[in-house]
């Protein structure tokens, strides 16, 4: 039995990662508000290491619409502007000499139909990850049972294995719809 729960315990790991990643990756799809996240995968040089962001300069949010950054140092004005432009979050940056602010316009039907579009492909990814996680656990359960694994021990296995992919499925389709209802509400 201690072969089942090797395998099964491997497998919980692998999909709630994909669970994990999937509600990372959503949480940075712009929405039509101003929130942080979107700036997580922004880095920039500072002092000649790539940092993150939010490690050189404030973040806030003043307003739903609207981001405010204030780097800690002057000379980070530059280089913090530039990497938002590099950037692929579609926004560009206004600053003031104080302060960079990222104006979040409202979305259009078009671009809120084609985030939810690329959020259902994430989401599909996450569940072939999943299933993915499922198959490896009972082919590793298979090769238990012919190296001497008792075989109901490895169909009990089997099901729990398919009871584990249908709650992270489950999951994996909780985290879509919630990001679809941000994404479609105006």
């Amino acid at each position: 039995m201690n072969d089942v729960k090797f395998y099964l315990d491997a497998a919980e790991k692998k999909m709630n990662g994909a669970v994990d990643y999937l509600d990372d990756t959503l949480s940075r799809y712009r929405a039509g508000k101003a929130n942080p996240k979107v700036l997580d995968g922004i880095r920039v040089e500072y002092y000649g290491s790539m940092m993150p962001l939010s490690n050189v300069a404030n973040i806030s949010t003043p307003d739903a619409r609207t981001i405010a950054i204030v780097p800690w140092e002057k000379p980070m004005f530059k280089v913090v502007e530039k990497a938002i432009l590099d950037s692929n979050i579609g926004i560009t940056p206004e600053n003031n000499g104080e302060v960079i602010r990222l104006n979040f316009p409202p979305l259009t039907e078009e671009r809120r139909r084609q985030l939810v579009k690329d959020a259902k492909g994430e989401a599909e990814s996450a569940k072939v990850s999943v299933r993915n996680a499922r198959r490896e656990a009972i082919e590793g359960l298979k090769k238990a049972v012919k190296e001497g694994m008792p075989e109901d021990a490895g169909k009990e296995g089997e099901e729990k294995a398919q009871k584990l992919h249908d709650k992270y499925l489950k999951k994996i389709d909780e985290v879509f719809a919630a990001k679809e209802k941000e994404i479609l509400t105006v």
